[in-house]
């Protein structure tokens, strides 16, 4: 028996007929299947055997198994769980199911979960409840959780006890064993659990259903170890493991050669791409050098790490060409105390080099960021340092959150001693600074003509079309609707206060200057 049969076998198997049952001690399977979150254990992960699978393929006994049945995924999260989506879709695909955006409908429902904040955690389980009436209407809908809220033990506890409902729940390691699990849920009518602790392995060649034509995203690597305090992804994700550059670059080909616009390179923690390679000496820099070569007119990546933003990046991403001058770098906090609370490993002064280095080898660079208020002890002289440095920086948009505790992580043992009125303030006043900032990025654009990649109609006018600019300033114009999935050039003629709206020019000859 191989390592993945083994821990296929020990999939719990979990009466489904009534809460009582559910409340059996089922502690003996989870010593097996879980292992509960520990700073000090994972970090020993590195000498983990993780193995590479160049040539994935779906067992012949599943390939009829979805024959007139239809499926159905809500993904909650991430970029990373988007791609996972992708994935599952094709999966589904080859076996035989069809697509649907009616849940009622559907014979399997999958929820695709994100751990990164309670408040997500918590539609999750308030979807759980709202699915029950879809499941008494028809009793052989399968109803699967699946993602990062999977690799928590304590959220696998709460389904047992209060979502009986539930058929199965599988982790981020085990996705390729979809039709596995699947043909166990119909088989055994009772509530299949398979969440490895183990850390997944890369596997190629998965199949996909990419959810758009224009832009698509491309894995380069998995997990983090990072270990920031107040995050859950390097235990719900595993350790760093990066796919082989060959692969990456034949993907990004297909893609090119398919039509598509855009690509976006995902990884947990982007730039530490490579650094687990033993045979050979390849980076971020390095793969992204050999992109720029290949006739595909965007590329960009997310999410980078100020840790792992190597000079010899910078000095690649400078060539421009179809290497947008867009960087995400989420700094999190301007404060040294905050920072090493959080286990950032840099300063503000080494945050504030990077971004002169990168500044100076793009001049034009747009600059976007992360930002979390409200860390446990955070003073209102640190929450300053904060704004002093984002007003430094001048980064031109953020996302910004209130810090909440995630069960299982260091910060959740810390006092979280900022009352959350006093969060909600600092929001705000950091909010209104973001907005001043990108606003004033936006007015400089007022007479510009720009680059935008045309993805459909807006939100709000089915005439009035919108895309995105190489620093990802979304553009509204009129034009026709032949233009969707084309560059086109727009003379900006006025900013609002979260994008432009601007008159068409003339379509761009989409040929990428390669140097």
């Amino acid at each position: 028996m191989n390592e993945e049969q083994r821990l296929a076998s020990q999939q719990v198997k979990q009466p489904k007929t009534s809460e009582a049952k559910a409340e059996k001690d089922y502690s003996k399977y989870f010593e097996k299947v879980f292992t509960a979150p520990s700073l000090k254990d994972a970090k020993k992960r590195g000498k983990e055997d993780i193995k590479y699978h160049k040539d994935f393929a779906i067992d012949e006994q599943f390939l009829r198994m979805g024959e007139g049945r239809k499926f159905y995924i809500r993904t909650y999260g991430c970029q990373m769980n988007e791609h996972d989506t992708e994935v599952m879709a094709g999966i589904f695909m080859q076996l035989g199911y069809e697509s649907t955006e009616d849940i009622e409908s559907a014979d399997v429902v999958l929820l695709n979960t994100c751990a990164i904040r309670e408040n997500a955690e918590n539609k999750v389980f308030g979807e759980l409840g709202f699915l029950v009436k879809y499941k008494r209407k028809n009793p052989e809908m399968l109803i699967g959780v699946c993602g990062c809220m999977s690799q928590e033990e304590s959220v696998v506890n709460k389904i047992l006890k209060t979502y009986p409902h539930v058929d199965m729940v599988f982790g981020t390691h085990n996705i390729h064993r979809l039709p596995n699990i699947l043909q166990e849920a119909y088989m055994s009518k009772e509530m299949v659990i398979e969440v490895w602790s183990k850390e997944g392995d890369v596997i190629e060649n998965l199949p996909k259903k990419r959810l758009g034509s224009i832009k698509a995203w491309v894995n380069i690597m998995y997990g983090c170890d990072k270990f920031c305090t107040y995050c859950i992804v390097p235990y719900t994700r595993g350790k760093e493991r990066s796919r082989r550059p060959e692969e990456i670059i034949a993907e990004v080909r297909e893609l090119a050669a398919q039509g598509y616009k855009e690509i976006m390179l995902l990884g947990q923690n982007v730039n530490a791409y490579g650094k687990d390679f033993e045979d050979l000496h390849y980076r971020l820099g390095d793969l992204m050098d050999e992109l720029r070569k290949i006739d595909i007119p965007r590329i960009r990546f997310t999410t980078s790490h100020p840790r792992d933003f190597d000079d010899q990046l910078i000095e690649v991403l400078a060539q421009g060409g179809n290497l947008v001058e867009h960087i995400h770098l989420p700094v999190q906090s301007g404060s040294n105390d905050v920072l090493k609370i959080m286990a950032r490993k840099y300063t503000r002064e080494h945050f504030l080099q990077l971004v002169d280095k990168i500044k100076v080898a793009m001049p034009n660079v747009a600059l976007t960021t992360d930002i979390i208020v409200g860390y446990p002890n955070e003073t209102e002289e640190q929450f300053q340092e904060t704004l002093e440095l984002y007003r430094e920086v001048g980064f031109e948009m953020a996302f910004t959150y209130i810090y909440s505790p995630r069960e299982g992580t260091p910060a959740a043992k810390m006092v979280d001693n900022v009352p959350e009125e006093v969060k909600k303030q600092r929001l705000q006043r950091l909010n209104a600074v973001v907005a001043e900032f990108s606003s004033a990025a936006l007015k400089q654009l007022e007479g510009e003509v720009v680059e935008v990649l045309v993805e459909g109609s807006s939100k709000r006018r089915d005439d009035v079309l919108a895309g995105y600019t190489r620093k990802n300033r979304l553009v509204n114009f009129e034009g026709p609707t032949e233009l969707v999935g084309k560059l086109v050039k727009v003379k900006v003629i006025e900013a609002k206060s979260h994008s432009l709206m601007g008159e068409f020019i003339e379509q761009v000859k989409e040929k990428v200057e390669l140097v």
